[in-house]
């Protein structure tokens, strides 16, 4: 019997878990799911015969380490920080590693140590980052395998809320983790465009005018996606003259989540005495409030009128509203993710939409052409939602390969990148309903 532990059972967890689950009776896994939370894991795994709960601090090495030595293949859905604890029990304990998130620096450091164990730590195996490099990869090499010259790579990627749940004013409900959305972009991004890198500053990142449009389902704003010039080397285009990794939102949210910026209340390094505090005297305090309504101070600040719609906005947030934060001490991102968790907070019965879309511009036999590639998909409800399902699904295939030797496992710190890797795991994705169509005009 061969032992997997998922790390984590939190949002995007469940068709993960679900899928290891039904695939354990004819491989004859055991599924081992630790986190700190004991309902979470029931919540995911029920009554199964094939599931072992483990209630832990992740951070705890005598609570986790034990479990990493009796895994075959550990798979992380733990808040990015986290990973390299389990990673360096991976490699302690010659077990292979799968994440959805970004490598780290800690985490490409190991790459040497990691190849001379014969490893796998295959990171960004998730939606974005994950089916993102996939499916770009998948696009990239067969344009190159016709001998054309890539231009210009464009990918979007948004987890947003499908039109028939959507009911406030920012377009927007929370499908995967808050703290991401409130701290999204605050290191700028850079881009390559028309040959010239393109540094971004936070104060910048949340520009309305960027847009683009996805067939049949109008018209997003996107903002840039940290640094896309990291990928430049992976992706392999060395003739391209635009690469951009970008964010889509709805054009409101986009307008304003740029006043929540300019207001300085997505600050994650200041400190507030929250004790007496209401979170209009958090804004008044944070933005330097002398006198008038803080409506009107606000609008001042943005240029705006104190009709304008952002300014609605910002009132059905509630951080105009004199009501007590709580007892402690917080920053303003925490602050403000408070409000947020409960206002963005998704029904049980909401459904989420993923929206991803790359547009690849290049050269063949002398004629320009452009592909566009998109995938729309909908959540089933708040907790089946289509993040869960594109965050999921990935790991939880590619675990299934590497443990019944279907593929050979790739060595090394890495991205899924490689054809032994994506094509299998995109043809098994199609069968879940996540698959792309392409235009070529």
């Amino acid at each position: 019997m061969k032992t997997i532990l998922v790390a984590g059972a939190g949002k995007s967890s469940i068709y993960l878990i679900q899928y290891l689950l039904s695939n354990a009776s004819r491989n004859k896994w055991k599924v081992i799911v630790a986190d700190g939370s004991a309902d979470a894991i029931t919540g995911k795994t029920g009554n199964s015969p094939y599931a072992e709960k483990a209630v832990i601090d992740i951070t705890q090495a005598s609570q986790r380490e034990p479990l990493v030595a009796r895994a075959d293949l550990v798979v992380s859905l733990m808040p990015p920080h986290l990973h390299i604890h389990l990673a360096k029990d991976c490699l302690k304990h010659k077990k292979n590693l799968i994440t959805s998130s970004y490598i780290s620096p800690e985490m490409k450091e190991m790459d040497k140590d990691v190849r001379e164990a014969g490893l796998m730590f295959m990171c960004e195996m998730g939606l974005d980052p994950g089916i993102d490099h996939m499916t770009a990869s998948q696009i990239i090499h067969s344009i190159q395998r016709v001998a054309a010259v890539i231009t210009s790579f464009k990918s979007y990627c948004g987890g947003l809320i499908a039109p028939e749940s959507d009911n406030n004013p920012w377009h927007y409900k929370f499908s995967w983790n808050p703290r991401n959305i409130v701290v999204a972009g605050a290191a700028g991004a850079r881009f390559l465009q028309n040959g010239r890198n393109v540094d971004v500053p936070y104060a910048k990142m949340f520009d309305s005018t960027r847009k683009i449009k996805v067939a049949g389902h109008g018209t997003f704003s996107y903002y840039p996606n940290r640094d896309s010039l990291s990928y430049l080397n992976v992706y392999d285009v060395p003739e391209i003259k635009t690469f951009l990794r970008a964010t889509l939102r709805h054009p409101s949210f986009v307008k304003g989540w740029s006043a929540l910026a300019e207001l300085r209340l997505t600050d994650e390094k200041d400190n507030y005495d929250t004790t007496g505090l209401t979170y209009a005297s958090w804004v008044k305090a944070k933005t330097g409030h002398q006198g008038g309504t803080i409506q009107q101070h606000a609008a001042d600040l943005l240029q705006i009128r104190s009709d304008d719609k952002i300014m609605g906005m910002l009132q059905w947030l509630g951080i105009f509203d004199e009501k007590p934060i709580g007892n402690g001490s917080a920053s303003s991102a925490d602050i403000l993710l408070t409000l947020l968790l409960e206002k963005w907070e998704m029904a049980p019965e909401d459904k989420d939409m993923v929206v991803m879309q790359h547009e690849v511009e290049y050269l063949h036999k002398g004629k320009k052409n452009k592909l566009t590639s998109a995938m729309v998909i909908k959540g089933e409800n708040a907790n089946h939602s289509a993040m869960a399902k594109t965050v999921g699904l990935p790991m939880a295939i590619l675990a299934k390969l590497v443990l019944t030797n279907k593929i050979a496992k790739p060595i090394g710190v890495l991205i899924p990148n490689m054809p032994s890797v994506y094509r299998p795991i995109l043809t098994e994705l199609a069968h879940h309903g996540i698959r792309f169509t392409e235009e070529v005009e």
